[in-house]
């Protein structure tokens, strides 16, 4: 009985625990990366967090799940150590950190964290300590010793020579007038100081990292008997300019400014809000080519895409950042953001030259080269950084170059670098129009593509759309990578050149020494009309090769029956289009005739009822054609699969077993008759049930004679 009442408690403990977990307050990030900590460190005894310590620094951090098995901190490696976690000390001679620390003043508390240098500084002033000792409630994020060491010698001289105004308003900088814990500590929330009511910005990222005007949290909610301390890494400093202001001051930025009236996005950086700018320098803008330059200057659109595309949404200080991450910008590009040792790296270069210089309505990050996103590209330069460099220099040398540089509405076509490895087709008329064919005459996006629509060419020619289960194809050549969307042109990067259609299926077939016993075949079983008109087929075309490979008796037996003839030729023609590039590991296609073609692909080569198909994708206006070197024989038609349509038929089986009743009754008459030999000889050359079937009605029938 109390085995089962426990286990009744347990199954409702089990029950109402999420219930439970969502009624209650939901832990923060940091909260939840603390609580990790401590799993970590267990098993070294009560309240022991494990802390991640990067190799050759005093950097340190309470690990998170991914942390903790890549051993990494920004590309660096950690080690591993176990630390009373915040708020707990040990006891000699016990395990782990059993005991909580006493509670006493802010002051005390300050010595405890490891901030006394911060208490070194309250007891220069006058006013401070006494406040910090005595009733009341307040926050202080104290600056670590290390902090203060770190602090440039001409702004340390400022503070402690003038320890009564400058020293004291620093120090109630970091001073609030309230309790504040980390659950209330908010992504982006401010909070009022003791120094002239002075704002403190607060983030609270996703990853654990809670950052104080950019300065990391170290050990938090350390309480004290009038309030609580935060060790953070950092001594932060009043904050006055916004972006704008920033941007009008600084030498550096001469070019950004201008840039940012021309657009009209000064009235947002002057604004509320929390942004992130990734701030080129005139160094950066220098590096660009001035023709490029100019145009997106001079283009208003072009412009403002190109400053959104230095915002950032919200603001990401570099303490945030420990691994990559991806992040949006306004104008819509995600950033790869990530670090390496104390570098922050921006789609994995090391340009960002100074970092966390803080406006009241965000922070800005000093960038050595410019962030160009597709939105002000030419289709030129869309191309510059994809793998279709070939193709782009075929269509300069073709004397296209005006068309993918100016402000038409056009979508480039370009193969793939890797359709080129045998080589480039020689500049001539066909190739130019080849090339014009790879120019749509429209902006299109991908995803707004549907099956059979038509596209208008540069060469005015009409291309098909064709969309398969995993893949999007136009005419025979297929999508290979995501749209790349510029000013005014996109750029399909594409799997193999495309050929456009040249005619119908008829005259494809007939244009080709190749097929010239196929247009016979056709011709003969009355197939031209509809192979010449508007459709959607996919023909196996076999070669003259294909139908000499038949043998004599066979080929002159299907030549000379019309309706046969048709039979097999429309079990070569598929009810739809169906390219190389829309094959999966297996499609069955509806031939024509009723039954269903298998075509598969494997290792790039097509197959269709295990057959190899010689040469793929011949594009026609109606249909496509796939070059075979074997006749297809339909199903009906094999005659291992005929002959077990007979044997399995009803009337068969209902024979077979009325025979080998009667036979078995008349055994010994087979043997004197020799009629077992003599059905063997006449059901010669049929399947094994086609046989026996045969054998026991001949034997039956010739024994009802005798």
């Amino acid at each position: 009985m109390a085995l089962f009442v426990r286990l009744l408690a347990l199954a409702l403990a089990l029950a109402l625990g999420p219930a439970a977990t969502l009624a209650g307050p939901a832990k923060s990030p940091y909260q939840l990366v603390l609580q990790h900590s401590r799993l970590r460190g267990r098993q070294h005894g009560p309240n022991v967090c494990a802390v991640q310590k990067v190799i050759g620094t005093n950097r340190k951090y309470f690990t998170n799940c991914k942390q903790w098995y890549q051993r990494k901190i920004c590309g660096k490696s950690t080690v591993i150590s176990y630390e009373c976690c915040p708020g707990y000390e040990k006891v000699p001679g016990e395990k782990g950190c059993p005991a909580a620390l006493p509670l006493s003043n802010l002051y005390e508390t300050l010595g405890v964290v490891g901030s006394t240098t911060t208490q070194l500084y309250t007891d220069r002033t006058e006013k401070l300590r006494p406040e910090m000792e005595g009733p009341g409630s307040f926050t202080i994020f104290a600056p670590s010793n290390e902090a203060w060491a770190s602090l440039p010698a001409e702004v340390l001289d400022s503070l402690v020579s003038n320890v009564n105004i400058e020293l004291l308003n620093a120090l109630r900088y970091h001073m609030v007038g309230r309790r504040v814990l980390t659950d209330e500590l908010k992504h982006g929330m401010t909070l009022t100081s003791m120094y002239q009511n002075s704002n403190i910005q607060i983030h609270h990222y996703p990853n654990g990292i809670v950052t104080v005007n950019c300065a990391r949290l170290l050990k938090a909610d350390h309480h004290a008997t009038n309030g609580v301390v935060h060790l953070i890494d950092k001594v932060i400093s009043t904050i006055t300019n916004n972006i704008q202001q920033i941007i009008e001051i600084e030498d550096t930025f001469e070019t950004l400014r201008a840039a940012v009236a021309a657009s009209g996005l000064n009235t947002m950086l002057e604004g509320n809000g929390q942004y992130t700018l990734l701030a080129p320098t005139n160094e950066a803008f220098e590096k660009i080519p001035s023709e490029t330059l100019n145009r997106i200057l001079g283009d208003p659109e072009a412009l403002r895409d190109l400053l959104n595309n230095h915002i950032l949404k919200s603001a990401m200080c570099a303490e945030a950042i420990v691994a990559g991450l991806s992040v949006e910008t306004l104008e819509g590009t995600t950033l790869e953001v990530g670090c390496s040792g104390d570098m922050l790296t921006i789609n994995g270069k090391a340009i960002i030259s100074n970092k966390d210089i803080l406006a009241t309505n965000g922070v800005i990050h000093y960038i050595d080269e410019l962030l160009i996103p597709d939105s002000a590209k030419t289709l030129f330069e869309l191309a510059a950084e994809s793998d279709v460099s070939t193709a782009i220099d075929l269509f300069r040398q073709a004397g296209l170059s005006n068309h993918l540089s100016g402000s038409e509405r056009l979508t480039l076509l370009a193969p793939l670098n890797s359709v080129f490895k045998d080589g480039t087709p020689p500049i001539d008329a066909h190739t130019r129009n080849l090339l014009r064919n790879h120019i749509i005459k429209d902006q299109l996006a991908s995803k707004y593509l549907y099956h059979g629509q038509t596209l208008e060419t540069l060469g005015s020619k009409k291309l098909r759309v064709f969309v398969y289960r995993n893949s999007l194809c136009i005419e025979n050549s297929c999508i290979a990578a995501h749209d790349k969307r510029g000013r005014y042109g996109t750029l399909f990067t594409m799997d193999r050149v495309l050929t456009p259609p040249m005619g119908t299926v008829m005259d494809v077939l007939k244009g080709d020494n190749r097929f010239s016993m196929l247009v016979a075949a056709i011709q003969s079983a009355g197939l031209t009309e509809t192979l010449n008109r508007e459709g959607v087929y996919t023909v196996f075309a076999p070669t003259n090769e294909a139908f000499r490979a038949l043998p004599p008796r066979e080929r002159s037996r299907l030549l000379g029956d019309a309706k046969e003839l048709a039979n097999i030729l429309k079990y070569h023609i598929g009810d739809e289009i169906l390219v190389s590039g829309g094959i999966g590991a297996l499609v069955r296609l509806k031939s024509l005739q009723g039954d269903k073609l298998e075509v598969s692909l494997k290792n790039n080569v097509v197959s269709v009822n295990k057959e190899p198909v010689a040469e793929p994708d011949i594009m026609a206006t109606n249909g496509v054609v796939h070059v075979i070197t074997n006749v297809l024989q339909p199903p009906a038609n094999r005659p291992q699969e005929r002959g077990d349509e007979l044997a399995d038929s009803a009337l068969e089986i209902f024979k077979q077993a009325s025979a080998f009743s009667r036979a078995s009754q008349r055994s010994v008459r087979l043997g004197e008759s020799g009629l077992g030999l003599k059905s063997l000889q006449t059901c010669l050359g049929l399947t094994p049930k086609q046989a026996q079937a045969c054998h026991l009605l001949y034997i039956d029938k010739n024994i009802m004679v005798q």
